[in-house]
């Protein structure tokens, strides 16, 4: 697959994940195409060298490994980290709200650290979880649901009625940011109408939905775009893109050593805290699990857990045309130009002197240009799943990325290069 085809492959990708739900569910079918075995966390597992496999969990997390060779007590794991989350807004219980008698809108709640402006005036569509009745009380049954169509949108106020807006306007997330859904009338009403449409959408009887977890998501598809159609222009880039760099780098990687690991998290977004999150033990559980599975004892996990090393892969930021000076004065990675390594004084990245050597060795082998990204002192940036996993599998870790513009706005800039540069990176990790 060339440069430009991989970037429409991950433009794909994203479109057929507006939500972590959907991202998981999107990169089972790639595996299942490629011959991964779904591992099912509450069966005993069956493991052998030449396998691949991957597991869920929450529906919105996922890790992937393949088993290389027999001696993992000393060639360890090689894991790639990211997550499935991006910002958005969820919507509430009880969620329709009339205005005038004449307008429904939804109550929703912001999910992560949006760029507000940008998600308005833009078709939207809802998507997410829905939980129904089963035979079992303890076990409801789960669908993925989304409204595949524009069926709200976040309208701006006229700057007749807001002249300062474009001196500095403050968005309130509860007034400024619920979606306007339709016109009230015999065709719209405003009880139970998201039910209804969940209903309608999986085919099920109203009484059978007992809860959700649903969310909005630009509904318009991404584009490439440039003179050479360089850039991606697309939302959830951050970190969709990451995944399915690591994805496609598992599948098409003949590894010979240890087990190679994608790990997809959920909620890096909101801080991790969850059992799907990188602050959980769910990868080093897993990872002891196919130890067990494959006869290694305790000791030899430990082996096999310092003989490893990981890349935390979540976007960095590129030099922004127009303000140039938000940026390092020697420091400045661009996009276009290679992968991003990642370095903090203050450890909100997890890259040191050691795992960075690690890395530029990586890039050398792959014969891709790397970049370096520290924020101005006098600036506080932000972090990743590099720190909150090295907190639970401590193990050399380095934390890197491909530049991107506007990152968490509702529609991220890429690069097409750098996101087939970094592809080779991760699959020259798991080929050596």
């Amino acid at each position: 697959m060339g440069k430009k085809e991989f970037a429409k492959n991950l433009m794909d990708y994203i479109y057929s994940s507006p939500t972590a739900f959907h991202a998981v569910e999107t990169s089972e079918v790639l595996l299942k195409e490629n011959g991964f075995k779904e591992l099912e966390s509450d069966k005993k597992w069956s493991i052998e060298v030449g396998g691949k496999y991957y597991v869920t969990k929450n529906s919105s997390a996922l890790i992937a490994f393949t088993v290389n060779s027999e001696s993992i007590e000393n060639e360890g794991f090689r894991i790639i980290g990211s997550h499935s989350d991006s910002p958005t807004f969820r919507i509430k219980p009880n969620a329709e709200m009339s205005v005038e008698n004449t307008y429904l809108k939804l109550n929703t709640e912001a999910y992560g650290g949006a760029i507000l402006s940008t998600w308005m005036d833009r078709p939207l569509g809802v998507a997410g979880r829905v939980v129904l009745k089963s035979e079992s009380v303890l076990r409801p049954a789960e669908r993925l649901v989304n409204i595949n169509k524009p069926i709200c949108i976040i309208p701006n106020l006229a700057i007749h009625m807001n002249r300062n807006i474009n001196e500095g306007y403050e968005f309130n997330k509860q007034r400024d940011m619920l979606p306007l859904v339709g016109l009230l009338n015999e065709t719209l009403e405003k009880d139970n109408f998201l039910l209804n449409a969940i209903a309608n959408e999986l085919s099920v009887d109203i009484d059978e939905v007992i809860d959700f977890d649903l969310f909005l998501y630009e509904f318009e598809k991404g584009s490439l775009i440039g003179p050479n159609e360089e850039f991606i222009s697309i939302g959830r880039l951050d970190n969709l893109s990451m995944a399915h760099a690591s994805l496609h780098s598992l599948i098409d990687t003949k590894g010979q050593n240890g087990i190679n690991v994608t790990a997809v998290f959920d909620n890096e977004e909101v801080g991790s805290s969850t059992k799907q999150g990188a602050d959980s033990n769910m990868l080093i559980n897993i990872l002891e699990r196919v130890c067990i599975c494959l006869g290694k004892t305790r000791e030899e996990f430990f082996t096999a857990l310092y003989s490893s090393f990981m890349i935390s892969a979540d976007l960095a930021h590129a030099v922004h045309p127009n303000m140039t000076d938000k940026h390092d004065p020697t420091t400045r990675p661009v996009m276009g130009k290679g992968p991003v390594i990642k370095i903090n004084a203050n450890q909100a990245y997890t890259s040191d002197g050691y795992s960075i050597s690690v890395y530029k060795n990586i890039c050398r082998e792959a014969g891709v240009e790397y970049q370096e990204f520290v924020n101005r002192s006098d600036v506080r940036g932000g972090s990743t799943i590099g720190p909150i996993s090295s907190t639970h599998i401590d193990i050399p870790s380095v934390d890197i990325g491909s530049p991107i513009l506007a990152m968490h706005s509702i529609r991220e800039l890429g690069n097409v290069e750098d996101h087939y540069s970094i592809y080779k990176t991760f699959s020259k990790f798991y080929e050596i």
